[in-house]
């Protein structure tokens, strides 16, 4: 567990879990899941002795679960936001294969790669909880980047320490959703190679699992992407409800919480969308791949077709000759082949170039 206090223009790692609130700035409790759940019984005195009041029970188990999804919940005390992250695997996006290879397994691979646990919050006023995943980077980015603020040694000079516990978790919640874009460039690549094979007229295609999976993953996704929409929307509205504050300073804050959250919504409403032309991009690939197996299906039926229109007329003049008649036409002639040859042979190049005429014939232009 690391514990922070911000204050100002301060950001401090503290050793242990203070007795009491610092006098000014919020505490920031960053723990893992596991150590969350053999340190609560601390964390629970540690946070009656602040505030007053500690986690409720049924809170405790939701930010010990690791299968709950995104939602919001609030008390009178504090407010919690268990949010599912959307992210590669550690050490996944480039993993599997390069810009222009990849195949079905490396697909599969991906896929199966694809982390969406949840992380929580419990947002007292002046104090932050939050319970990551063992191998999540999100603590550690922020712990590194709130030290980068404080020393002012950060790129960009507009950027600074946030003044509030609520203002730190919508940084963590906009972080979590643009960590998307590590995730849709994977999961862009995946789906190329599969569209390639199913689109490519040499391959014969049959890995239809990996195409299930594929749209599965990307089901689960959009459920996920509209459980996070949903818990910030709710988010939203508590925050409106939220009693007014006397001072202009606190209400510029307040407001500055109304526009991070409405920006967090946006950009989940973004990844939503890119999941959803992500998933329509698969349902057409698979459209076509089976509309191309029926267009060469037609032509194949076509060409068969035309040669058996062209053999017809050559099997009924052959079979014409061949009855067992003593008074046929050219049939004691020494000429009589060579004439019924040649006729057989005019009417076949005859067809043939018709149906060559007619497009009956050949590849069709793509």
């Amino acid at each position: 567990m690391r514990i922070f206090h911000l204050d100002a223009d301060r950001f401090v790692e503290l050793d242990a879990i203070p007795d009491a609130l610092p006098a000014t700035g919020f505490l920031w409790l960053g723990s893992a899941r596991r150590e969350f759940e053999l340190r609560v019984h601390d964390l629970q005195a540690a946070l009656l002795r602040w505030t007053g009041a500690g986690l409720v029970d049924l809170h405790v188990s939701d930010l010990l679960n690791n299968q709950l999804p995104s939602h919001f919940d609030y008390t009178s005390w504090y407010d919690l936001m268990i949010f599912r992250r959307l992210a590669p695997g550690a050490g996944t996006a480039d993993k599997f294969f390069d810009e222009n290879h990849g195949t079905a397994t490396s697909a599969r691979q991906a896929l199966a790669a694809i982390d969406t646990s949840p992380v929580g919050f419990a947002l007292f006023d002046r104090v932050l909880l939050t319970v990551h995943p063992t191998d999540c980077s999100v603590r550690d980015f922020f712990a590194q980047r709130m030290s980068s603020l404080a020393a002012g040694s950060d790129a960009r000079g507009s950027a600074r320490l946030p003044v509030s516990a609520a203002e730190l978790m919508l940084r963590m919640l906009n972080h979590m959703v643009d960590s998307y874009l590590d995730l849709r460039r994977l999961l862009t690549r995946q789906l190329g190679t599969l569209q390639q094979q199913l689109l490519d007229p040499r391959s014969r295609f049959d890995d239809w699992q990996i195409l299930l999976e594929s749209r599965n993953a990307l089901h689960l996704l959009e459920d996920t992407c509209e459980d996070q929409r949903s818990a910030v929307q709710e988010w939203i509205d508590a925050l409106d409800e939220w009693p007014d504050e006397g001072q202009p300073q606190a209400r510029r804050e307040r407001e500055l919480l109304r526009v991070r959250s409405r920006d967090v919504l946006e950009h989940i409403e973004r990844v939503l969308g890119h999941v959803r032309r992500l998933e329509q991009s698969a349902e057409t690939a698979v459209q076509m791949h089976f509309s191309a197996l029926g267009h060469r299906t037609n032509d194949i039926m076509r060409t068969l077709t035309v040669l058996t229109a062209v053999f017809l007329p050559l099997n009924l003049i052959t079979g014409f000759f061949g009855m067992n008649f003593e008074a046929l036409p050219l049939i004691h002639s020494p000429t009589g082949f060579w004439v019924a040859f040649g006729v057989m042979v005019t009417i076949g190049i005859g067809l043939v170039v018709f149906f060559w005429r007619k497009r009956y014939l050949g590849t069709s232009r793509r």
